[in-house]
């Protein structure tokens, strides 16, 4: 009010929805989705008015955030050192015996193809050429009894993911170097296409996918974080989620 910003030019400038800001101003956190998306949207409405957003967030921790959600957060980010100790170790013999059956049946794979291969059609029938139609391959396989190979799958060179919430939430989208793509409500389906991509979503009831994949977020109401990338995902810890 001091500064004769209206709440609209408030809710274009930071993405966040007109009744969080009031919920802000008012005190009424208990409207906004958690306390982690509450102190995201309080550093970004501070930010944009030019106040000491690290102060605001500090005050917030101290006089409304849970207690038992700070210390949860505290021993989650400091695993016991002991099971460090143990992971660290030498295999057991278990895992040494499975290794070596894996290899031996993997051995005894290649050269049961190898040798049919041999013996069934020395002149190489059944192979196709590159530039021969693949119904006349399918044919020639078919005469000589040749097993179909499976042809193999192309890696994917980026991250396709679309979200479709069934309510609400929260969501900020980063390309995993820190540019944010999409912070602020989301309330119909979008989609984003990087070659890495971290997420950040307030609720669970959302559905995710990627590359076509769902992702199962569990059944809490709380946030979730993952990080992308063409090969799979990585669960992230809040502290290491974008926007946050």
């Amino acid at each position: 009010m001091r500064q004769g910003i209206d709440i609209k030019e408030v809710e274009d400038a930071t993405k966040i929805r007109g009744k969080y800001l009031r919920a802000l101003e008012n005190e009424d956190f208990e409207l906004l989705p958690g306390s982690t998306f509450v102190r995201t949207f309080i550093r970004s409405y501070s930010e944009f008015l030019g106040l000491d957003s690290q102060l605001l967030v500090e005050e917030y921790r101290a006089q409304h955030e849970p207690r038992s959600e700070s210390e949860m957060q505290h021993f989650a980010r400091q695993p016991p050192r002991g099971r460090e100790r143990r992971s660290t170790g030498p295999p057991s013999r278990g895992a040494v015996a499975i290794g070596l059956v894996g290899v031996l049946l993997a051995f005894l794979l290649v050269l049961g193809l190898t040798g049919g291969e041999d013996e069934g059609d020395p002149a190489g029938a059944g192979v196709t050429e590159p530039d021969e139609p693949r119904g006349r391959a399918d044919a020639r396989r078919r005469r000589t009894g040749a097993p179909d190979r499976p042809r193999p799958q192309p890696v994917p060179t980026d991250v396709r993911l679309r979200i479709e919430p069934s309510e609400e939430t929260y969501l900020c989208v980063d390309d995993g170097a820190g540019r944010v793509l999409f912070q602020g409500t989301l309330s119909e389906p979008r989609t984003f296409r990087e070659r890495r991509l971290r997420m950040n979503l307030g609720r669970t009831s959302a559905v995710v996918r990627v590359n076509g994949e769902r992702v199962p977020l569990g059944g809490g109401a709380d946030s979730v974080g993952f990080a992308f990338t063409p090969r799979g995902r990585q669960p992230l810890p809040e502290a290491e989620r974008p926007c946050v």
